[in-house]
């Protein structure tokens, strides 16, 4: 899986996220194939670990629209997040009305 690194681009009308707390990540199965945020929860601190898209749905805006919908939940639960995935990292920084949700 890549990173599917442009955050630039708008989420499929389509697409439909659900977090998996089983697995610890949010998911998206788009044209069969499953895209995933992954976090570690430790108390009131999410570790986002990993952002992962397969490569024929990179550039869709799908990994953008998955770590947008993990911080929307760290709001609404008031957690505060360690972004270790690259991917998220530069995503907060691209939108910096997330940067309060940093631990």
């Amino acid at each position: 899986m890549g990173g599917g690194h442009n955050a630039a681009m708008p989420a499929p009308a389509a697409l439909t996220i659900t977090r998996n707390p089983a697995a610890s990540r949010f998911e998206a199965v788009v044209d069969g194939q499953l895209a995933v945020c992954d976090y570690r929860r430790q108390g009131n601190l999410i570790d986002m670990t990993h952002t992962g898209v397969p490569r024929a749905l990179e550039g869709r805006g799908i990994a953008a629209a998955l770590v947008a919908a993990t911080l929307d939940w760290a709001r609404a639960q008031g957690l505060r997040v360690r972004p270790s995935c690259s991917y998220v990292a530069v995503y907060m920084l691209r939108h910096p009305d997330t940067l309060d949700l940093r631990e």
